[in-house]
């Protein structure tokens, strides 16, 4: 599927240098579009952005909250231990994935739902990042999963920079993000699976209609991007750690290239698609992210704040939850339209209060 022409997407330009967090260039029309859009609802209201609830505590470096069903599932980095919260808002254990290396910022990572029956995992290995693919088996309250079906392997990995998300799009493909592990060059190269965002097929297989010919690649030039979503038209947003000078919210299209490490945040160069949004790491360092209510959220660690940014002029953005609940690894919504965020205090960076981490509910 052909990209953007980056025209488009430089249009509205202007230096770096003169632009602050929330005055960034509006994005034109709707370049990110890679697939079909799903089915439409009826949009929720908005967010109380009140005292949000505790919805369970007491958990050790979560990373990923994904649903099966009405189901939560919370992803363990360090212990590899996937759990399901109870009705009581207690967890239990529903597996732990073998072979998990949990080292500096690598260890089970990012979860996907598929069908309500198959779970796909996103880790660390011994030899590399690798996704696999777990049947969920049993009823909620006593669900288990089956053995490690392994869709890629060899995903570079590294202490950081490991990307770790994934998601299916509303084309029904798997997509996957990738850090550049600690060599920024391999960004730049199409032949490496380093600092990228991947597009398979829920089995593995390399979609016909991928960008590049017998490549998983779908968009290149990535540091260390960690949310992926999709709005109801289909368009697709990506966050990324920057360097030193900016993080990114990007629209992702097929076969674009996002600069790193050329250029890092809006440059105005022909050859990179600009971001739509860029901040300070000190006030963002983004990771899940989701929609919900023409809203996009970004759960930022470093930054210890939800960001809210506005679809219809995703050049802004306010914040809610600020310095309030420490690093914030997740963001969610619900089955039943609610808003969850996903704490990430004990993860070895933050400074954990006695019932963290927690999963935090805004209605």
């Amino acid at each position: 599927m052909p990209g953007p022409k980056r025209g488009m997407l430089s249009l509205f330009v202007v230096s770096a240098v003169l632009l602050t967090a929330c005055t960034q260039p509006v994005l034109s029309g709707n370049p990110g579009s890679s697939s079909s859009p799903g089915p439409t609802r009826s949009s929720p209201g908005p967010i109380d952005t009140g005292e949000p609830t505790v919805i369970a505590s007491g958990l050790d470096a979560p990373w990923s909250v994904v649903f099966a069903g009405d189901t939560a599932l919370i992803s363990e980095r360090d212990t590899a231990i996937v759990r399901e919260l109870l009705a009581d808002g207690s967890t239990r254990e529903v597996g732990t994935v073998g072979g998990v290396t949990a080292r500096g910022e690598g260890g089970l990572l990012g979860l996907a739902v598929h069908d309500d029956a198959s779970l796909y995992v996103y880790s660390t290995g011994s030899d590399g990042n690798r996704i696999q693919r777990f049947r969920l088996t049993g009823e909620p309250g006593s669900l288990s999963i089956g053995a490690a079906d392994t869709i890629i392997d060899g995903l570079p990995s590294a202490g950081n920079h490991n990307g770790g998300r994934i998601a299916f799009g509303p084309d029904g493909m798997l997509y996957a993000t990738t850090g550049d592990a600690g060599d920024p060059d391999s960004a730049q190269d199409r032949d490496s699976l380093g600092g990228k965002i991947l597009r398979l097929t829920p089995d593995g297989a390399i979609p016909a209609d991928n960008p590049f010919p017998d490549s998983p690649v779908y968009s290149y030039g990535h540091r260390n991007p960690q949310g992926i979503a999709w709005s109801e038209n289909g368009t697709m947003y990506a966050s990324e750690f920057g360097q030193d000078t900016w993080d990114e919210l990007n629209v992702i299209a097929a076969g674009e290239n996002y600069g790193w490490p050329e250029v890092e945040g809006i440059a105005g160069a022909p050859d990179y698609v600009d971001p739509v949004q860029q901040w300070a790491p000190a006030d963002a360092s983004p990771s899940g992210i989701a929609i919900r209510g023409g809203m996009l959220y970004i759960a930022n660690l470093r930054g210890e704040r939800l960001r809210v940014v506005p679809l219809d002029d995703p050049s802004t953005s306010s914040e809610i939850l600020v310095g309030t609940h420490g690093r914030l690894r997740d963001v969610v919504e619900t089955p039943d339209g609610a808003l969850w965020v996903l704490t990430n205090n004990t993860d070895g960076r933050g400074d954990p209060g006695e019932d963290d981490d927690r999963l935090l509910q805004l209605d």
